[in-house]
């Protein structure tokens, strides 16, 4: 039966009926374990970046997939929040990748690139209401894992 301990030095000391190692202990000072959030929010940047980009090039390349209403949408034809779809999946790709670095602008891009595509997906809502819903939940998701838990990872060492 072996039984571990840490001494102050940060070192494991493993007693069992043999001799005794040491062998040193990873330094994870200044992580807990809600770092897991920002990985997810990374995670979540890339999956939604990856939808949108779809999104948008179904909106340019398929005109007769999405039913829009007699209002229409907001702002843009279907044409126009295709190219806004493509461009912000595309970005939002990018500062997930980059979300698993600890990187302080990687979060800020996050937030302010979650926060247009739920307006984006608002707007958009009445050609696809549920998955607008859905993308939007999880952009609301994301923008809390970020900002709540954005001091978590502090340095690209943590992969």
């Amino acid at each position: 039966m072996t039984q571990h301990a840490q001494s102050q030095s940060g070192f494991s000391a493993t007693a069992s009926t043999g001799p005794v190692t040491t062998q040193p202990q990873a330094q994870t000072a200044g992580r807990t374990m809600w770092v897991g959030w920002i990985w997810f929010g990374g995670a979540m940047m890339i999956l939604l970046g990856m939808f949108n980009v779809i999104q948008g090039l179904v909106a340019l390349f398929n005109k007769n997939y999405y039913v829009v209403g007699p209002q229409g949408l907001l702002v843009f034809n279907l044409t126009g929040w295709g190219w806004i779809h493509l461009i912000v999946g595309a970005l939002a790709v990018v500062a997930g990748i980059f979300l698993f670095t600890g990187a302080a602008w990687a979060r800020v891009v996050a937030v302010v690139l979650a926060v247009v595509n739920a307006v984006a997906q608002l707007a958009f809502l009445s050609a696809y209401p549920v998955w607008s819903t859905i993308i939007i939940a999880l952009d609301v998701l994301v923008i809390w894992a970020v900002i709540v838990h954005g001091r978590e990872v502090r340095s690209a060492d943590t992969w």
